[in-house]
């Protein structure tokens, strides 16, 4: 039971972020999306943070100061997923 839950995670997570990819990357909030750091793939990245410039070169998984584009109310759902301000 657990690794069927771990695994509906592991997909919504990855749907999450997938949708998240096809946004404009900036450095403005969205309407109806906010920013989720630490849920996102290696090169699957938003913006600029941790020592980069751009979009797509996150060099780990799950880095605390990586962020992408979620729907409002859906980072504090994610395991790992910590709301970035400003």
């Amino acid at each position: 039971m657990q690794l069927s839950k771990s695994v509906m995670t592991a997909a919504a997570l990855g749907a999450f972020v997938a949708g998240a990819a096809l946004l404009p990357a900036d450095t403005q909030a969205k309407d109806g999306f906010e920013k989720c750091a630490g849920i996102v793939k290696a090169g699957q990245n938003d913006c600029a943070a941790n020592g980069h410039s751009c979009q797509g070169q996150a060099k780990k998984d799950a880095d605390s100061k990586e962020w992408v584009y979620v729907p409002n109310g859906t980072c504090e759902k994610i395991v790992g997923g910590m709301v970035v301000t400003g």
